[in-house]
């Protein structure tokens, strides 16, 4: 491993008391929020008259440290107060709109993510952050993966990509998540969380625009 790198996972490198990869992180985001701001505008009115609601969803998700905050999406389900209280039907796509559909498949709804990395919530590459109720079935394994921010993309999520298919197919899906999902989620969130690098970021960043654009 490069002296780079090993400053890079100790979070050593750093500009003006800010690290490298924070500074990445805002960069990356700032950019594509002006970039991909009059597509993100464009979808924003689809969702509107799509189906009754606001346009965007807001859930409570745990972050670094295990400290709350307000995770953005595009909405892509009928309207309900429970869901961004933090209930999580797994595999329920009942309520799934027609444009969310779409949106989900291509990943769209993640766009107003960007926010959260911008405010410091989240990295463009970090395990992705969960609703409290399931981070409390595994505390002590939360605890190691919540040492770093959570983040847009990661292993898990190419990994589990189709993620929603899987429940739905499942005979039980909260069984399938709690049992065999989340728990290969959380091995590759304690990886990254000790062996993290700006070069693996970057490889993992190159993986999901792949996977997005060929639509697997």
């Amino acid at each position: 491993m490069s002296s780079f790198a090993k400053e890079y996972l100790r979070g050593a490198v750093r500009v003006d008391g800010v690290s490298f990869k924070r500074l990445f992180d805002i960069a990356i985001a700032l950019g594509a929020l002006i970039m991909l701001s009059p597509l993100m505008l464009l979808l924003a009115l689809g969702v509107r008259l799509d189906s009754p609601g606001g346009v965007l969803f807001r859930q409570t998700r745990v972050g670094r440290n295990g400290q709350d905050f307000t995770l953005f999406k595009l909405r892509t389900m009928t309207a309900m107060e429970e869901a961004e209280q933090g209930r999580f039907d797994c595999g329920d796509s009942c309520r799934v709109t027609h444009l969310g559909t779409w949106l989900r498949r291509l990943k769209l709804d993640e766009l107003p993510q960007f926010f959260n990395v911008l405010k410091g919530d989240m990295s463009l590459v970090g395990p992705r952050p969960e609703v409290r109720p399931w981070v409390e079935v595994y505390p002590e394994r939360w605890a190691k993966v919540l040492t770093v921010r959570p983040g847009l993309t990661d292993e898990a999520s190419i990994e589990f990509r189709n993620e929603e298919i899987l429940l739905a197919s499942a005979p039980d899906p909260e069984q399938l998540y709690r049992e065999t999902i989340l728990p290969r989620k959380l091995d590759h969130g304690e990886t990254y969380a000790t062996r993290h690098t700006f070069q693996g970021d970057l490889a993992i960043l190159a993986r999901t625009l792949q996977v997005v654009l060929s639509g697997r």
